[in-house]
Formats: structure tokens, sequence, C-alpha cells
């Protein structure tokens, strides 16, 4: 691969991730228009987790942990502990 000729783009994920992932990436990728969310994790897998790990008194851990406003993560546990009645 000769990075020098790439693309900025495909430059930039050399940098980050390396030659051969590059090259993956570029395969299942190219002539797609990719956007990525801004948020990592999934709202509704994120909401089942905190209702497993939430303790009674660990809002601001999970709040952090998993990147939603503390009110959003009450709302949660709310919901979820209206479902369990």
């Amino acid at each position: 691969m000769r990075v020098d000729l790439l693309q900025d783009t495909y430059a930039q994920l050399v940098d980050l991730v390396g030659e051969d992932l590059t090259e993956k990436i570029y395969q299942l990728y190219r002539g797609q228009q990719v956007s990525f969310p801004m948020r990592l994790y999934n709202r509704d897998k994120v909401a089942k987790q905190i209702l497993t790990e939430y303790n009674g008194h660990n809002i601001a851990e999970l709040t952090r942990k998993y990147d939603y406003s503390q009110r959003w993560v009450r709302q949660m546990i709310q919901l979820g502990r209206g479902k369990k009645k």
C-alpha cells in the first residue's frame, strides 16, 4: 500500500489502525457513506444494563460510565422498576 498516495481519510485510518485494517475497512465499506452515532453505546441495551448495575447509590457512576445524563439514568431506573411491579 502506498500510504503517501492515499486519500486523507484512508491515510488517517492507516495512522489509527494500520495498513491491514485500513485495507479491510476499505474493502467492506468502499463507495458507501458511513456515519457514526454520537453515542458509543446503544440506548436500549444501556437501559437494561443500568438496571442490572444499579445498587441504589451509583447513579453518578453509571452516568459517567455510559455517557448519559443523570436525568436519563434515573428515568430508566424508574421505568425498569415500573415494569417489575
